[in-house]
């Protein structure tokens, strides 16, 4: 209990210390394109392909679960549709994000730090967390709508590949199904989602790395640890968040 509130006070002087104004906005704009291209495009590919697979696959397993003459085949679409916007292409999408994009963060930090990189920013009198942190902090939550919206859109395209494919259901009703009922809002609050889970990866993984201490063996433990513990967080606000907003 004492360990775990030691770790939550580091995190909270950590990030105050990472967010604040930086010293030159044109190093932090720098930084910030970079980021948002190694965090976020470098993603894409990933998101794409992984979405458009597990589109299909829920519509196949949702078709062969529902072949019975009670049940309208609109309704394939229809879930298949409420699947992917409400936790398929923000939780389940941020969930393998952490694993991409937070041991990245985290390896990336923890090698800085046990080179000494990191002491040598502070010797120099520069506020080594908000030059290190902030841009992946703000970088990923710029881009992570992005990846949201793609997952949605790739993972759609993947159950109409999938209506083609499967006997027991057709592309018109399909297609019907993805518009029946259809609620614009499940859009925005995807994409509220994942911010606040853009949030809790590179902010639980900046601070794994930056406090890295030991070798490289310990820079793998951090890695590791910073997946863990933003992958149960990601949980938990999701059930948070859906209870707010849905309920």
């Amino acid at each position: 209990m004492n360990e775990s509130l030691h770790s939550l006070g580091e995190y909270v002087l950590l990030m105050k210390k990472a967010i604040a104004i930086p010293d030159r906005w044109s190093m932090f704009f720098k930084q910030l394109i970079r980021e948002i291209y190694k965090l976020g495009v470098d993603s894409l590919w990933i998101v794409i392909i992984i979405s458009i697979f597990i589109g299909t696959v829920i519509a196949i397993q949702i078709s062969l679960n529902i072949n019975t003459p009670l049940i309208p085949k609109f309704t394939i679409g229809y879930t298949t549709r409420e699947i992917i916007l409400l936790e398929f292409s923000s939780s389940i999408m941020c969930l393998i994000l952490a694993g991409k994009v937070g041991s990245n963060i985290a390896s990336e930090i923890g090698t800085m730090r046990i080179t000494e990189q990191i002491d040598a920013m502070a010797i120099m009198g520069v506020n080594s967390a908000n030059f290190l942190i902030m841009p992946k902090i703000v970088g990923l939550m710029l881009f992570i709508p992005v990846l949201v919206v793609f997952s949605m859109f790739t993972g759609i395209i993947g159950g109409i590949a999938a209506s083609y494919l499967d006997t027991n259901m057709t592309p018109s009703s399909f297609e019907y199904g993805l518009q029946f009922y259809f609620n614009p809002f499940y859009i925005w609050y995807s994409i509220i989602k994942s911010v606040v889970y853009a949030f809790i990866i590179s902010s639980i993984a900046a601070y794994y790395g930056y406090n890295v201490k030991g070798g490289a063996l310990d820079v793998g433990k951090a890695s590791t640890n910073a997946v863990v513990m933003s992958s149960i967080m990601i949980l938990l606000a999701d059930v948070i968040m859906t209870h707010l907003m849905l309920t």
